[in-house]
This record gives C-alpha cells, sequence and structure tokens, in this order.
C-alpha cells in the first residue's frame, strides 16, 4: 500500500476562529465605551452633588439657624453656651463666698457673650473665630480663677442642689399663696352685692306690702301642685339666685308651669324676698323660704349639723392644724354652710312633693329644662351627668379606699357624678331611706378619715346604686375654672355650670364666659346701677 508524500496532507480545518476573534474585539471595544461612559456620568454627578452642597452651604450661610449650630458640639455657639452655663453657676458661688469682684467680672463676659449670640442670630450668620475667640479666652481664664479659689464641682454640685431644693420649696410656698388668695377671692362677696342688700332690705322692712305678698305666696296651692315643675336653689347669693331663675323661665316653653323653692339664710332672706316679689319672671311662682325656720333640722337629728356646730370641726377647718397639707379647696366656706348640705333634706322640706329639679346658684339654663321631669330613671333617686369622661373623677379620688369600710362596699373605679343640675324622684328618696344612709356615712366620717371635706363624697355614697347618668348635653361643667371648653359644648348644653374659683360675678371671672351669665341679669334695675357705680 503506497503512502502519501508527507507535503501531500490536507491541513486540519479550524472552524469558526475567525468569528471568535472579532467578537471578542467587538466585547472588548464596548467594555471600554462602558467604562468610559460610566466614568463620565460619576464625574458629573460629583460634580453636581459639590453644586448643590456649595449651595446649600451658602444658604446655610447666608441664613445661619443660631439653635441650629448650637446643638453642633464643634460650633462656637455651642461653645459659648456651656461655657455661659458654667460661669453662672459660678456668679453664685462667688456671691455667697462674699468674692463679688470674681461675680461681677463673671457677670460682664456673660452679658457679652450674650450680646455675641443675639447679634449673631439677629445678622443670621454663624460666629467667626475672630468674634468667639476673645469671649471664650475670657470666660475660660475666669472660670480657672473660679476653680482656683476652691471652687470645685462637688462644690458646684451641691450649692446648685440647695439652690434647686430652695426654688422648689418657694414654688410650692407661692403656689399654695396663690391657691389660697385665689379662694379668698372666690369666698369674697362683692361689694356692690352687699349694696344691693342692704337697699332690699330697707324695702323689705318699710314696704309692709311686700311681706303681705309673701304671707300670701306660702299659702299659694301651686307650692304643691305635682302637675308643675318644681326647682328648688339653695343660696345665700341674691343675684346668682335671680339669674338662675331668669335664665330657667327666659328657656322653658311653658314658664307659668315653673315654680321655684328657693332657701336662703336669715340675714338674705328679706333681700331676696323684697326682689322677688318685685319683679315679675313670666308668670312664674317663686317661694322663699329661711333655713333657721326648719326647727327640725338641730343637732340631735342630724351628723351634720352637729359638727358644724362643733369647736374642733371648726378649729380644723379654720386652722388646719391636724393637715396642714389639706388643700385649700376643702376650706370653703360652703362646707360649713348649712345651705350646702341642704341638698340631702330635700324629701323633708317639701314633704308634698314627687319629684324636683335641683340646681346650683352658678348655674345658667339655656334650654327647657321641663323634659326631666318625664324622664324614666326606673326606681333610681337620683338623675345627673357622669364625669369620669376624665380618668380622676372615680371613686378612689374622692373616698379613701384604704379604709376597709370604703373598700368593702364600694367599687373605686365606679364613675363619680355632679351636683349641680340633678332630677331627683323624691318617692324613690323616701323608700330607699337615702337621707338615713347619708346619716349613717357622716356618724362614720366624725373623725374624717372616710373624706375630708365637702358634699359630694357623701353624696356618692349615699346615692350608690341609686344613680341614673344623663346625658352630657343636660350639664356642661367647668366654665368656673377652664379656659379651653369647647364652644360648641357648650352651646349645645341645656346648664352650663360655673364651678370653680372664677365665678361670673366676681372680677376674676374667665372673661369670654362672662356674658353667658351677664345677659341674665337686669342691669338696667335701678339698685344696680346705682350700687355699681357708687
Amino acid at each position: 500500500m503506497r503512502r502519501r508524500a508527507s507535503d501531500y496532507r490536507r491541513p486540519v480545518r479550524r472552524r469558526f476562529s475567525y468569528f471568535i476573534w472579532v467578537l471578542v474585539l467587538f466585547l472588548i471595544g464596548g467594555l471600554a465605551l462602558f467604562v468610559l461612559q460610566h466614568y463620565h456620568e460619576d464625574h458629573n454627578e460629583q460634580q453636581n452633588a459639590m453644586e448643590r452642597t456649595s449651595r446649600i452651604e451658602q444658604v446655610a450661610h447666608e441664613h445661619s439657624n443660631v439653635t441650629t449650630e448650637a446643638s453642633n458640639a464643634l460650633s462656637y455657639a455651642r461653645q459659648l453656651a456651656e461655657q455661659m452655663t458654667i460661669a453662672k453657676a459660678y456668679v453664685v458661688i462667688a456671691k455667697e463666698h462674699n468674692n463679688l469682684h470674681l461675680a461681677w467680672k463673671l457677670s460682664s463676659e456673660i452679658i457679652s457673650c450674650q450680646y455675641l449670640l443675639s447679634k449673631a442670630a439677629m445678622r443670621e450668620e454663624p460666629l467667626s473665630v475672630d468674634e468667639a475667640d476673645p469671649v471664650i479666652g475670657s470666660l475660660s481664664s475666669l472660670i480657672f480663677k473660679a476653680q482656683d479659689a476652691h471652687y470645685d464641682i462637688a462644690t458646684t454640685i451641691m450649692t446648685m442642689k440647695s439652690h434647686i431644693q430652695a426654688l422648689e420649696e418657694r414654688t410650692i410656698t407661692a403656689n399654695t399663696q396663690s391657691t389660697l388668695f385665689g379662694q379668698v377671692a372666690a369666698e369674697s362677696l362683692p361689694k356692690n352685692l352687699h349694696c344691693l342688700d342692704m337697699k332690699l332690705m330697707d324695702d323689705w322692712l318699710q314696704k309692709t306690702q311686700l311681706q303681705e305678698l309673701a304671707a300670701e305666696t306660702k299659702n299659694s296651692p301651686r307650692l304643691i301642685d305635682n302637675n308643675l315643675y318644681h326647682f328648688c336653689i339653695f343660696s345665700d347669693n341674691l343675684l346668682a339666685v335671680s339669674v338662675v331663675v331668669n335664665s330657667t323661665v327666659s328657656s322653658a316653653d311653658h314658664p307659668k308651669q315653673l315654680v321655684f323653692h328657693i332657701v336662703t339664710n336669715s340675714v338674705n332672706y328679706g333681700p331676696m324676698q323684697a326682689w322677688f316679689l318685685s319683679h315679675d319672671f313670666k308668670g312664674s311662682t317663686i317661694d322663699v323660704q329661711n333655713v333657721e325656720d326648719f326647727k327640725w333640722l338641730n343637732a340631735s337629728y342630724s351628723p351634720v349639723v352637729k359638727q358644724l356646730l362643733d369647736s374642733e370641726y371648726r378649729k380644723y377647718y379654720f386652722e388646719g392644724s391636724e393637715d396642714p397639707n389639706m388643700e385649700p379647696k376643702f376650706r370653703n366656706p360652703k362646707y360649713l354652710s348649712l345651705l350646702n348640705h341642704l341638698r340631702f333634706y330635700i324629701p323633708e322640706i317639701y314633704p308634698q312633693l314627687e319629684k324636683v329639679v335641683f340646681l346650683d346658684d352658678d348655674v345658667v339654663v339655656q334650654k327647657d329644662l321641663t323634659p326631666l321631669f318625664s324622664l324614666d330613671l326606673h326606681g333610681n333617686v337620683n338623675g345627673a351627668v357622669e364625669t369620669c369622661l376624665e380618668a380622676f373623677h372615680r371613686y378612689y379620688k374622692y373616698l379613701n379606699f384604704s379604709n376597709p369600710q370604703i373598700s368593702s362596699k364600694f367599687d373605686p373605679q365606679a364613675c363619680g357624678w355632679a351636683f349641680g343640675m340633678n332630677v331627683f324622684d323624691l318617692i324613690a328618696w323616701r323608700n330607699n331611706n337615702v337621707t338615713a344612709r347619708y346619716h349613717y356615712w357622716q356618724k362614720q366620717n366624725g373623725d374624717r378619715t372616710l373624706w375630708k371635706l365637702g358634699t359630694l363624697p357623701p353624696g356618692l355614697l349615699a346615692f350608690y346604686g341609686l344613680t341614673v347618668p344623663l346625658e352630657r348635653r343636660w350639664h356642661v361643667l367647668g366654665l368656673g375654672y377652664d379656659v379651653n371648653l369647647d364652644n360648641r359644648l357648650i352651646e349645645s348644653a341645656a346648664v352650663i355650670h360655673f364651678n370653680g374659683n372664677m365665678k361670673p360675678w366676681l372680677k376674676m371671672a374667665i372673661s369670654k364666659y362672662r356674658p353667658l351669665w351677664e345677659r341674665h341679669l337686669n342691669q338696667t334695675h335701678p339698685y344696680i346701677q346705682y350700687c355699681a357705680t357708687s
């Protein structure tokens, strides 16, 4: 077999080699273009970012905020503020050590520092090195001098602690005095009311026809007619009661069907009779009684009357020797007034009535209240608006639940309610013997350990389980202390209550609420005008 010559061999074919090289070159070129383009984009973004940063820095420089600058630990404003704080502390210590020269120099540098910061704030530019360095150097030198004078950190801390404690004690004292002064102002009857009482008393004593008319009113069958609407008010404030009556009559659809039962003391009995007998309240009936004529309400029957006559009880109230930390609001003289406790004797004062609406003398009526008499209390005694929308108006805030007599019988989370506008079913009251329950708790609280003073705590106990909550619109409270009440809530309320020290007849009244009360006051009466101007 013949072999081919070696040079005649066919070469081995390398397929696709040309295309591979072309592809590689193409990829290398594309990669180079991508890198070049990416470089240019990054470079442009860096330039744009630098331009934006420079613009922001320029704006910040043009409109520097000193408060923001002071928050920067490296800023001159921050250093000056810190040095001023230290320097102020050393001023106090230097004065205490009678180093008045050092205290004066520190105070001067503090003033210079404050002027420098104010100047920077006005021009809206940060402090420069040339401005800040001299002041920082001077303050640092003085602070070192204070430290060389043995005003070390321990001394500084102890001194500042004592000053803080003294300031806290002064604050507590000032708050207590402010509360007491406010209480005194609230308790004081304005001169114009004294003047009005005197003018009306003169009329009562000289005009015999007024006394004859009063005797006729007491025999009126309307006073015991349960088909009419009966309201009771216990007060010694003539103008306040007049506003309550006038606002109730003005808001009623049928004022001739209203009967008002007013009880006052012997001092104000004559003026109130003279006032209400000489005015016509749209045909409504008004009866005024003297609490001192209730001979049955004596110390042998009523525990609260016995307490009010007790010298130790009155000493505790006026001097507070046994409990100096007792809140000033509990020292209001109304708590020592029998008129304030008459609300627990309504069925006995009016034995022939079946249902009444009780009104405080610091309320204004804005809606017709006669629908209250048709409310079904479901066998309960008291219809009242609850006040536990705020967490602190629950039973545990009024009563001492550490006492087993309270904790074993009452729920500390039970919702409190308000006196001031209450519907009382007197039939249910008598059936449940609520007044006896009230007497029981008054006796148990002879040592004042169950509650302090006031009528609401014993009311919460006596009417426990016998109270029906009314809709809030019937009775809105707070116009005597809360300046932020919702106007819509006030406008929709049937009764607004000026509870608190800022009564509407006082100069310290909340000005935006006062017109709600004054519009029901007969300011054209000659006696009122005379007493206001004389």
